[in-house]
């Protein structure tokens, strides 16, 4: 006012126009400041539950990196530790002082319990890197053998900064098992003799090593009839004789010398560094000495012979595969040689190889184009002085080579498998055949093992029968002491089939093995046929002429007619009459002829052994 006084009305109305000049603004003031305070209460909230989550995002990282299995360690740029798992040092054999913080890599590995295996570590940088890169870090693998024999390995990652982290694990069960799958691969679980792939790996380095004047021998060695052994007495017994075998020739074969078990009952040495063929020579000799001692099988005694081929480098081979063939080449003449014998291969012997080959591809054509025929020995019954039967023979004859022996080409057929088809065609050809001769004529035809073991032979037999419409009475089949050795256990109920049909079964060439008394008493045979090896001195020899006695008086007493074979004189058929055999056979009465032939020999009259005076008997 004038008088300088304030006019509160006035005041009073400026405030409020200045209040309601500025009111919008006050409301966004308090609306933004309402928002703030809500959205600092949201912050609040998220930033709680952030902490939280962190802290048990450390509680898990903590859960997980002291649970692995592995070792954890990190190490900064000075090679300083900064943190691990409780895993790390498990595996070192690290105290709690030890890994005090900021302890540095050196301190670490001086007071483990193990040291690195450098040697390891040399070897696998030699045969690959490593190290590998990853961008811009590299990883390195370390191993450390502990005291306690554990292996620890290290994957070390190498950082740009020169820090480090690296993951620790025990290999020590994995290395075992790695270690002992490649002992597998190249050893013989049943003997643990090297195998045929390691001893294959050991001719290679020793041939590639080979002195120019060094000579190299390679023994191939097989047990002789080692099958008979499983078959009879069991694959359990059969493998612990191999166990026996094998330390024998361990022993024999001295550690300066490769042994290695090939399969079966085959086994190979490698001999170097010696004078040939002297030094091989005498190591063979040692072999048949030690294996000549019978073997143990319970309070059993088992006696085994072994047969061995030799092939000498570099005259016989320098390669491996050669050399090994060239061993077996000799080991299969070892074999038709005898047995119980070792020998050198010789360029004679791929020669003959060859040729039986070739002989093996003309059987099989043989068996195809029907190049067999049969001629029949006859069987003469003494006591009604006429022939009783006929027994079956095979003959080949090959449209070049001619006649073809049967000791060729039967043992051939054996090997190769085609046993089984030839014997089914002889057994359907002497059925056929027989079917023409009078009725009181039988037919004998010989069985082999294979045909027991690779056939169905009484199905086969069956057909020939029917085929033919030949009473099973007329057949007898012949079988070897071999058939019975193979595998008894099976041979018996087809034999006693075949009999419960009627068929006849006859043992051939009794007495030439060394169980044939033992098998009399496992079937009853219709017969058995003495071998001709008996006959050749009864005439001369006062023993040989016992043994035969004793054998017609063994068969009599078991009910089984007697069949002796080889008989080529007037003197013995008159010594068997004497002796009441039952049957005689051979080339006194007849060699074998061709069917065509068998009316003629039915038409002859009986062998008149009445005028021929009884032999005077040798002490």
């Amino acid at each position: 006012m004038a008088d300088g006084s304030i006019d509160a009305q006035r005041l009073m109305e400026l405030v409020i126009a200045t209040y309601h000049a500025h009111e919008s603004t006050y409301d966004a003031f308090e609306k933004n400041t309402e928002t703030l305070l809500r959205d600092n209460q949201v912050l609040r909230g998220n930033l709680s539950a952030l902490s939280q989550a962190f802290d048990g995002q450390n509680r898990l990282f903590e859960i997980v990196l002291n649970n692995l299995p592995l070792g954890l360690s990190v190490f900064d740029a000075g090679q300083r530790l900064t943190l691990y798992n409780i895993r790390f040092p498990q595996l070192f054999g690290l105290m709690p002082d030890d890994i005090a913080a900021g302890a540095t890599i050196s301190e670490l590995v001086g007071k483990m319990r193990g040291n690195e295996n450098t040697t390891s570590r040399t070897v696998r940088r030699t045969a690959r890197a490593s190290s590998a890169k990853a961008g811009n870090s590299s990883v390195r693998r370390r191993e450390w053998l502990m005291h306690d024999g554990r292996i620890i390995q290290s994957m070390v990652t190498i950082l740009p900064d020169g820090s480090s982290i690296a993951i620790h694990a025990d290999v020590t069960e994995d290395r075992k098992a790695a270690e002992r799958i490649t002992y597998l691969a190249h050893h013989d679980p049943l003997t643990g003799l090297p195998n045929r792939m390691y001893f294959r790996e050991q001719v290679d380095a020793t041939l590639a090593e080979r002195e120019e004047d060094e000579q190299i021998a390679l023994v191939h060695l097989n047990l002789d009839r080692f099958k008979s052994i499983n078959n009879t007495s069991g694959v359990s017994v059969g493998d612990k004789i191999l166990q026996q075998v094998a330390e024998r020739i361990r022993a024999a074969a001295g550690s300066e010398n490769t042994l290695a078990r090939l399969g079966s009952d085959e086994f190979a040495i490698l001999q170097t560094g010696k004078q040939q063929p002297w030094n091989v020579t005498a190591l063979a000799d040692q072999i048949r000495r030690e294996l000549s001692e019978p073997f143990l099988n319970g309070e059993k005694q088992v006696e085994l012979s072994v047969s061995m081929g030799i092939a000498i480098a570099p005259t016989d081979g320098e390669e491996t595969d050669i050399l090994l063939k060239n061993a077996g080449v000799a080991l299969s003449h070892a074999k038709a040689d005898g047995r119980r014998r070792e020998r050198f291969f010789t360029g004679e012997m791929e020669s003959q190889m060859q040729l039986r080959h070739a002989l093996e591809a003309d059987l099989r054509t043989a068996v195809e184009n029907d190049e067999f025929e049969l001629h029949y020995q006859p069987l003469y019954d003494l006591a009604g002085r006429r022939i009783c039967g006929f027994e079956a023979l095979i003959r080949w004859n090959h449209p070049v080579r001619g006649r073809v022996p049967p000791m060729d080409f039967i043992p051939l057929a054996e090997e190769v498998g085609l046993v089984v088809d030839i014997g089914r065609w002889v057994l359907r050809r002497a059925c056929t055949d027989a079917a023409q001769w009078p009725e009181s004529i039988k037919v004998a035809v010989n069985v082999s093992a294979m045909q027991f073991r690779s056939g169905d032979l009484t199905q086969d037999v069956g057909e020939a029968l029917a085929a033919a419409a030949l009473s099973p009475s007329r057949l007898e089949l012949e079988i070897t002491e071999s058939v019975l050795m193979e595998n008894l256990n099976e041979v018996l109920p087809i034999l006693h089939a075949l009999k419960e049909r009627g068929i006849r079964i006859s043992m051939d060439d009794f007495g030439t093995g060394y169980s044939s008394l033992s098998y009399l008493s496992s079937f009853p045979f219709d017969k058995i046929k003495i071998d001709k090896s008996f006959v050749n001195d009864i005439v001369d020899n006062k023993e040989a002429h016992a043994i035969m006695r004793a054998i017609i008086l063994l068969g009599d007493a078991l009910g089984m007619r007697v069949t002796v074979e080889g008989v080529e004189t007037a003197a013995q058929l008159a010594l068997l009459e004497c002796e009441a055999c039952d049957e005689i056979q051979g080339y006194h009465i007849s060699p074998p002829r061709p069917v065509r032939d068998v009316p003629h020999l039915l038409s002859l009259p009986p062998k008149n052994s009445n005028a021929t005076p009884l032999p005077t008997i040798k002490g």
